[in-house]
């Protein structure tokens, strides 16, 4: 016992700097862990995302394409019955999108109605769907325009009126 009071005393701070850097290091990977985890989040808030695109860029990760369905603007659209196919009705649009970002094609809404504006038939197309089996670029880029046309079964004969929505 009596030569450990003889002993000089050591120094604490070596080993307070190694606590430290393990306490920052530890908060590093913390802090890594939650931005790969809320990176989709993130990158969903417009004023966020170039800050997450960056960092992953630098880092390997990937970030999910932009999804801001009311930043394409239709630019022309039709309905019109096709002659020598009665009952069938060519859905014809082209869009553009006004986005930041490049965003993949929207989901497109139609709805079909009468003279009287009763809704006739209303259906949700995926890009799948009005694509076709043809190869596109899975994205359109700021300022694309993308054209579409398809045919599709009159839902009743008094069609009269219709509507398109991007979702």
């Amino acid at each position: 016992r009596d030569h450990m009071r003889d002993a000089p005393p050591r120094s604490a701070a070596p080993r307070r700097r190694g606590e430290l850097f393990a306490l920052a290091a530890l908060a590093l990977v913390l802090l890594a862990q939650l931005f790969f985890g809320e990176r989709a989040a993130l990158a969903a808030d417009a004023r966020v995302r170039p800050l997450v695109a960056g960092a992953c860029g630098a880092l390997g990760c990937s970030v999910p394409a932009w999804h801001e369905p009311a930043a394409f603007t239709m630019l022309a659209r039709d309905v019109i019955a096709v002659p020598d196919r009665p009952g069938v009705l060519r859905v014809q649009a082209s869009f553009r999108n006004d986005a930041r970002w490049a965003q993949p094609w929207p989901a497109l809404v139609l709805t079909l109605a009468d003279a009287n504006g009763r809704i006739l038939g209303s259906r949700r197309f995926l890009p799948r769907d009005y694509l076709g089996p043809e190869p596109h670029p899975a994205l359109l880029q700021p300022g694309q325009a993308g054209q579409i046309a398809f045919d599709l079964v009159e839902p009743a004969p008094d069609v009269v009126a219709f509507d398109f929505r991007f979702e």
